[in-house]
Formats: C-alpha cells, sequence, structure tokens
C-alpha cells in the first residue's frame, strides 16, 4: 500500500514557483472541513518580488504582436483542456460544488481563453480613432496599454473569476500581479502550472497567496503600479485603498461582483473588460500635400 503525496502549492513569481521568503504558510482546508494543503503565505517583500518581475517583464510583453499574445493565450487554454479533470476534482474538492458545476466552469474558463486570444488583433482597432479636426492635421488617438496592473481575485467561482480579470489585462499587453482568491487559493496556484507550460514569458503574470488585508496596503502604494482592479474586496472595505492608490495617482477600477453562474455566463466578457487597462494616446501629424 502506498503513501500518496500532498501537492506543494507555492507562489509564483517571474516564471518561478517559490515558497514565501518569510517561510510561512497557511492551512488550507477542503469544502468538508478536512485538510487539503499548506499553501504559502506571501509577504510584503513576495509582492515588492512580483511588482519588480512585472515592471522587468512589461515592455517585452507589450511589444510583442497581437498576433502572438493570442497564440499564447490560445496555448492557455489547450494546456487548461489537458488537464481538465483535474482541475474539476480540485474545484469539487475546495468549493464544494458538484462535478457538473466544477465541470461548467473549467470549460468555461477554456473557452474565454480562447475568446481573449481571438480579440488579440482586434481590440486596438475597434477603441481607436480617426479625429476630425480644423486644421491640415492627421488626428489619431491610439489604445496602448496602462502598464503594471493589480488585481484582487473573488472567493466566488476561483477559476473562471480569475480567468476573467487576468486575459482581457494580458491581451492588451499589460502585466499582472494578482492576489489569488484567499478562501481558495489551491485553485489559482495550480493554474499557474498551466500558465508556466503556455510560452507565457516569465513575469507577465505573478501569482500570490496571502491575508489580502496584509498584502493589499502594500500592493496599493507600491509606485510601479498602474492600475488595480479591486474585485475580491468588498465594496464597503474598498475606501482605505482607493486613497492609498490614489497618492500615486493609479487607475482605479472594480469590476463587478457576480455569482457563480454570472462569472461562467457572457456578463463577465467582452471589450468593456480590455478598455478600462488601456490608455489612450492622441497623436497629431500634418497631412502630406
Amino acid at each position: 500500500m502506498r503513501t500518496g503525496v500532498l501537492k506543494t502549492y507555492k507562489l509564483l513569481i517571474n516564471g518561478q514557483f517559490v515558497r514565501s521568503e518569510s517561510g510561512r504558510a497557511f492551512e488550507v482546508r477542503t469544502a468538508s472541513g478536512a485538510f487539503l494543503a499548506n499553501v504559502a503565505q506571501a509577504s510584503r517583500k513576495d509582492l515588492r518580488d512580483a511588482v519588480q518581475a512585472a515592471r522587468k517583464a512589461q515592455f517585452g510583453w507589450a511589444q510583442r504582436t497581437a498576433y502572438n499574445r493570442g497564440q499564447i493565450l490560445y496555448r492557455i487554454a489547450e494546456m487548461l483542456e489537458s488537464r481538465r479533470e483535474a482541475f474539476e476534482h480540485e474545484i469539487t474538492l475546495a468549493t464544494g460544488v458538484p462535478s457538473a458545476e466544477a465541470a461548467r466552469e473549467v470549460d468555461t474558463a477554456i473557452d474565454r481563453w480562447v475568446y481573449y486570444a481571438g480579440w488579440s488583433d482586434k481590440w486596438s482597432a475597434l477603441l481607436s480613432s480617426l479625429n476630425p479636426v480644423a486644421m491640415p492635421m492627421h488626428n489619431f488617438t491610439l489604445p496602448e496599454p496602462m502598464g503594471v496592473v493589480g488585481l484582487v481575485c473573488p472567493d466566488e467561482a476561483p477559476l473562471i473569476s480569475l480567468t476573467s480579470l487576468l486575459a482581457p489585462v494580458m491581451v492588451s499587453g499589460n502585466t499582472a500581479v494578482v492576489i489569488l482568491s484567499e478562501r481558495y487559493p489551491t485553485v489559482g496556484l495550480s493554474f499557474g502550472e498551466v500558465l508556466e507550460t503556455s510560452d507565457l514569458p516569465a513575469g507577465v503574470v505573478n501569482l500570490l497567496t496571502g491575508f489580502r488585508d496584509e498584502l493589499l496596503p502594500h500592493l496599493c502604494a507600491h509606485v510601479e503600479v498602474d492600475a488595480l482592479n479591486l474585485c475580491g474586496v468588498p465594496e464597503e472595505q474598498r475606501a482605505p485603498y482607493e486613497i492609498t492608490a490614489a497618492e500615486t495617482v493609479k487607475r482605479l477600477h472594480h469590476s463587478p461582483r457576480l455569482n457563480r453562474a454570472e462569472w461562467c455566463s457572457e456578463q463577465a466578457q467582452g471589450l468593456d473588460w480590455i478598455e478600462p487597462f488601456v490608455e489612450m494616446k492622441t497623436v497629431w501629424h500634418p497631412l502630406g500635400w
């Protein structure tokens, strides 16, 4: 009779799976209350390392062609498809939802990565414009990525909510520092293994687990973070984080807090999920006669 091998869940920072530099961990239990895993508890230093990795990777990621970014997002879908049954089991074990609901969540996540892969060479054209001006000039407005985006994930539907927040940020050329669900962190950390087998450059996505109240003040205050999505923070708790973020002039966006069915619906995807994390650059150019 063999002994089962328990999985070790680590942070994903700069393309590497690492334990917290503090050595801390916290216990995660299944929906039934049984022990599931000890998960790394990220520290302020881990968060700084993640932001530094995201900043270093952002220029190269943004400079890749839209077609290439789309290829990588499609590859994420391929790798998630290859681990479909494992994710169904993990979601059921962690959250307690029936296997049919877990299967729906995984399938929707796969489809959503394919969906945003298709957006990769289209979103920019739809957000661009040629502006009429009363002088002999061309006036163009073009969208560009914000830079480093901080994401706070909700507990609801941990795989599809992570996908719905992360994919639109990535497709436009941003990099991300993600604070995963505090209640169901193992699902997001397993998804990190999908990312690391999908040709994604190191540092484009960095995944942290731990306690939101400890990490979020430092994420909001970090000068190298350009935008925040505080979706996972209840509305009544956002004010102090918004004030801290305003001190470094970050763009703030709050995606709606949805239930499981809504995260799996078309309500949680689209161009309006990409647009909040791009900035518009307007260029003037003289007419050539």
